[in-house]
């Protein structure tokens, strides 16, 4: 992952030592890491992302995850890797519309007591209709961090975004266009720009739209570092980092600053429903492997070894 950070007032939640580095993080969203040698090795997971339902009423056409409303929900509070968080590990938690999922707050509470940071996905429709629930969470510390998939804003939908701290629109290039950006564009809004995953109804969507598609993921390449300067703050995942070559627009201190490493040398992802593992969500079936009995730390040894290979390659 890589973003731009901005420093702004803020609370420290926790640090703690993770390998050959420390981190430490901020009640802003903010991660910094700080070693005395060249690269940094994590002896654990600095954060997951975790699927925990696929059950979702809104059907969008482009679902790399291929939520319905008659989606399954995943075990989350009897799986036993979920009793190996390390104090102040973020996971990233979505769907699915995390919402239907009856164990949600006995897992956030869970996650509390184990001082894990908990941060969640949630869709812009979802996210209106459970913003007083999703302020009441932020409260009680149960959830810090609010991704919102953005398609079709709305002045409500803004207004919402800016009541709720540590918001950030997740947009997809490829779907991201001119006139969704022109909307949220110098309204004081986080964004965070998703790769296109060809994935399932990603796959479906890309073969019956691939004109648009194509037209998109081109005006947002041209116009990328215009709208850098239009958002409080713009990252991309990894895919989006690749697909939109973002190094081309950093000088080499810049990249070396903000860029967080390769998916699995830090983070890795959980399907509960499933009951699997991978790199990330974007990670091939037959690279998905069984979660069984492993903790995290195992799974993250499993993630760290296949990386070293396919690096040696």
């Amino acid at each position: 992952m890589m973003a731009k950070i901005i420093f702004e007032n803020r609370k420290k939640i926790g640090s703690y030592v993770n390998g050959n580095y420390t981190t430490t993080i901020y009640d802003d969203g903010t991660r910094i890491r700080e070693t005395e040698e060249d690269d940094f090795i994590p002896a654990f997971a600095e954060n997951c992302d975790i699927k925990i339902t696929d059950s979702c009423n809104m059907g969008c056409s482009f679902c790399h995850e291929g939520s319905t409303p008659q989606g399954k929900h995943g075990d989350i509070l009897n799986s036993k890797f979920l009793s190996t968080f390390h104090p102040y590990q973020e996971l990233s938690l979505g769907g699915g519309n995390l919402f239907e999922h009856p164990d949600l707050l006995s897992f956030l509470k869970n996650l509390k007591k184990q001082k894990v940071i908990s941060n969640i996905t949630v869709h812009q429709v979802h996210f209106i209709q459970n913003l007083e629930l999703i302020k009441k969470l932020q409260e009680e510390k149960l959830v810090y961090g609010v991704g919102v998939s953005v398609s079709a804003p709305t002045e409500e939908l803004i207004k919402a975004l800016n009541s709720v701290p540590n918001t950030v629109c997740h947009v997809i290039n490829g779907i991201f266009n001119e006139k969704v950006s022109e909307m949220m564009a110098d309204r004081n809004l986080k964004v965070l720009i998703l790769g296109y995953k060809e994935l399932r109804r990603g796959n479906e969507y890309i073969a019956a739209h691939d004109e648009i598609v194509v037209s998109n993921k081109k005006w947002l390449y041209n116009n990328l570092e215009k709208l850098l300067k239009r958002f409080k703050l713009i990252s991309f995942d990894n895919l989006a980092i690749e697909q939109l070559c973002v190094k081309r627009l950093l000088s080499d201190e810049e990249w070396e600053s903000f860029y967080q490493g390769d998916d699995g040398t830090s983070t890795f992802y959980i399907d509960t429903i499933e009951q699997k593992f991978a790199q990330s969500s974007t990670a091939p079936f037959e690279k998905r492997y069984d979660i069984g009995e492993l903790g995290m730390d195992e799974m993250f040894k499993i993630i760290t070894d296949e990386y070293r290979k396919e690096k040696k390659k």
